[in-house]
């Protein structure tokens, strides 16, 4: 997993200086920000003219998932305001599921930092060369590197779409994304996608009521539940 993040984060260094960004752009980025998908849109969005005000917005909302992240591995980042501050540094996709996939709460901790850890040293290793690499090659895009943003956002959701909720947001974010982008500046489109959301929870709600719980379905009774199944 860390070989195949410093391969990204590769890419991400010589996609921004063969969009003409300066060269300390990624590698503090990558220090500083640490979210793989922001920095991407990020790049993408001011690469492309957009604002960036509206390119640090759609980062946020991109990486707004980290509050109920933060809810679920608290427990697992230790005591002291410096060392939550520096494993929240930390928390991406990745820490978060290799934490919850322990059990007890020491193993959840040694999970959490050693993976953490990994991944920031190898994601800013690979922007590192990236970035003196894709200086040396000049045209990036001969490589088809141009196409790792949208492949990495794509990959994002893709194992996903088979959920209906996920396939709702996508396909309805895509229609506004489509619509709006011939009309307004770059970045905003992508904001008003998130009209998607929406969109979601109307299509989830509709194949709820056309799909009863498994516990009110014949020879399913709440009680055969196992605790660990009603989680």
């Amino acid at each position: 997993m860390c070989a195949a993040d410093a391969v990204v984060g590769a890419s991400f260094g010589a996609i921004t200086v063969g969009l003409g960004l300066p060269v300390w752009l990624p590698m503090l980025m990558s220090a500083v920000v640490f979210a793989g998908a922001a920095q991407f849109l990020f790049v993408g969005l001011v690469a492309a003219g957009g604002n960036p005000i509206a390119a640090v917005a759609a980062g946020l909302l991109v990486n707004a998932r980290h509050v109920p992240f933060g809810f679920a591995v608290g427990d697992a980042l230790g005591t002291g305001w410096l060392r939550r501050i520096a494993g929240s540094h930390l928390m991406v996709d990745e820490t978060v599921a290799f934490a919850l996939a322990q059990t007890g709460p020491a193993r959840r901790h040694k999970a959490y930092w050693l993976c953490g850890t990994s991944l920031f040293l190898s994601w800013n290793a690979g922007v590192v060369l990236g970035t003196y690499g894709g200086r040396a090659v000049g045209d990036t895009d001969a490589l088809g590197l141009d196409a790792a943003f949208p492949a990495v956002l794509l990959a994002l959701v893709l194992p996903n779409l088979r959920l209906p909720r996920t396939r709702w947001a996508a396909l309805a974010g895509t229609a506004v994304a489509l619509a709006t982008t011939p009309f307004l500046p770059a970045g905003l489109p992508v904001l008003l996608a998130l009209a998607g959301v929406a969109a979601a929870g109307t299509g989830s709600a509709g194949a709820a009521a056309a799909d009863p719980a498994p516990d009110d379905r014949e020879g399913h009774p709440r009680s055969a539940m196992s605790s660990k199944d009603s989680r």
